[in-house]
């Protein structure tokens, strides 16, 4: 039972509510990632990527929220609780102790990689049901896409 009445049909409801909290989750687990990278990169880059990493931090926080009151908007309960982002991540898993900052920046790259390939597929499904919500996958996509040029651009 939702206490706010979505404009959309169950079925367009159902595709963007999906979306939005694939959507959700993954933000939230990439903001957790790249914070456990941030505390743990080590090496002569460190500071340069330490800033960088807090970047993508503020970023998907940023837009965890937007998502979130997006979904809340069309009557979609958000979760982006701990156990759900664990049971629904697909990025891969952080290694415990010090990262060298060459391994930080690819395993940031590969945990944007994942999301933003995640984050298309959402758009092109909002499309059609919903354009507002479309949009706002766009932009963070745009923004999610940008820490991955900036990552890619520090690799070896």
């Amino acid at each position: 039972m939702s206490v706010v009445k979505s404009p959309l049909s169950e079925a367009d409801l159902k595709t963007v509510g999906d979306a939005l909290r694939g959507a959700l989750v993954d933000l939230v687990d990439l903001s957790l990632v790249a914070k456990q990278v941030h505390w743990n990169v080590v090496g002569p880059r460190f500071r340069s990527v330490h800033l960088q990493l807090d970047e993508v931090v503020d970023t998907a926080r940023k837009h965890s929220d937007t998502v979130a009151e997006r979904a809340s908007a069309i009557g979609v309960t958000p979760d982006g609780r701990a156990a759900t982002v664990a049971a629904q991540s697909v990025i891969g898993a952080v290694p415990a102790g010090w990262i060298k900052d060459v391994e930080a920046v690819q395993t940031l790259v590969d945990a944007l990689g994942v999301v933003v390939g995640r984050m298309r597929e959402r758009i092109v499904a909002t499309g059609d049901p919903d354009p507002v919500s479309q949009d706002v996958l766009i932009g963070l996509t745009a923004d999610l896409e940008k820490h991955a040029w900036m990552f890619q651009a520090e690799s070896p």
